[in-house]
């Protein structure tokens, strides 16, 4: 897992289309995400707004969402590379993300039984 890049919540950064997007500066995949990203979450996505670096605390382009995410202003302001670090994993946040998206669990749980 060491050259993936994982999000605070536990979300494989390197998979998802805005952070290709812009680490390989990629207009069309922009284009591709906002179009999908506008179609899943019914609501209007430009691609203009497919930046990111990855929503750690050294992420200079976030995606606007991720802005507004409790979880990572929450690991953010408690200095985590991820939740796993956490003294108090798994907050009830976490277990109400977890309930959507059951990998991220499985992910921070490895990330914490190595750590």
């Amino acid at each position: 897992m060491s050259n993936e890049l994982i999000g605070i919540c536990g979300l494989p950064c390197h998979e998802c289309g805005a952070y290709i997007a812009t680490q390989n500066d990629d207009d069309a995949k922009r284009v591709e995400v906002a179009a999908m990203w506008s179609t899943m979450y019914n609501a209007e996505i430009t691609p203009e707004e497919i930046n990111c670096d990855g929503c750690s605390p050294g992420g200079k382009r976030v995606f606007q969402h991720c802005t507004v995410c409790e979880i990572r202003k929450c690991g953010i302001q408690r200095g985590l590379a991820n939740c796993a670090h956490c003294d108090d994993y798994t907050c009830e946040k976490l277990e109400s993300f977890f309930e959507m998206v059951p990998d991220s669990r499985a992910r921070l749980d490895a990330i914490r039984e190595g750590l």
